[in-house]
């Protein structure tokens, strides 16, 4: 039997509003996230260029080979947006047709 207008209304009336609840927990930073990150574990870099560097990473319980940009800021090397995240699978399969691209290069 469906409820009355009425029912509704005094059941939402008994609800006695935020006050009585506990306010959401702050939001971390995206800035404190991605320290955190890089203090827990360590790092392999392989530099291909001054501002060209391929990184492992691990996302979400996966690892990922980066191969990003850097730029400088403050005296300090920082990833910029330039870039691409490859999982494994990608990169053992950019492996498989590398001789491919350098005959294709003429090398």
């Amino acid at each position: 039997m469906p409820k009355s207008k009425k029912e509704e209304s005094s059941e939402s009336d008994s609800d006695s509003g935020p006050e009585d609840r506990l306010p959401p927990p702050p939001k971390k930073s995206k800035e404190s996230n991605a320290n955190s990150k890089s203090k827990g574990g360590t790092e392999t870099k392989w530099i291909l260029e001054k501002q060209r560097h391929v990184t492992i990473s691990e996302f979400r319980g996966r690892k990922l080979i980066d191969i990003r940009e850097y730029y400088e800021k403050n005296g300090e090397s920082l990833p910029g947006k330039k870039g691409i995240s490859l999982s494994i699978t990608q990169w053992k399969k950019l492996l498989e047709v590398a001789e491919e691209i350098n005959k294709s290069l003429g090398e």
